[in-house]
């Protein structure tokens, strides 16, 4: 059995859902934030056996779109304000983070 922990971002996040479930997966949904851009994404966690490791990968791959997006810099701290011009920055974002990890004990109550 394995534990797949997945990072998306949060408009991604309903369709991903949807699709997992679709497959019969077993998923908990979770609000989170953090990264380069501070916004909000969510994590999965999937508990499934072995041989379906690959199917959801799959599925988290087909659901986790990667795109550009213009981001506006923060100004330097403690540097002249007066001479900083923040450019918009095109950046990507989307896709997903994956971490798959063995489990040793798993139970349903």
């Amino acid at each position: 059995m394995k534990l797949i922990i997945a990072v998306v971002q949060d408009q991604d996040s309903n369709r991903l859902l949807k699709t997992l479930t679709d497959h019969n997966f077993r998923v908990t949904k979770l609000a989170s934030s953090g990264g380069f851009l501070k916004s909000g994404n969510t994590t999965f966690m999937i508990g499934t056996e072995d041989i379906r490791v690959d199917k959801a990968l799959q599925l988290i791959k087909e659901n986790g779109e990667s795109r550009d997006q213009l981001v506006a810099p923060v100004s330097p701290m403690g540097g002249n304000a007066d001479s900083y011009v923040p450019y918009p920055v095109q950046v990507k974002v989307g896709g997903a983070t994956v971490f798959v990890v063995p489990v040793e004990q798993f139970h349903h109550f």
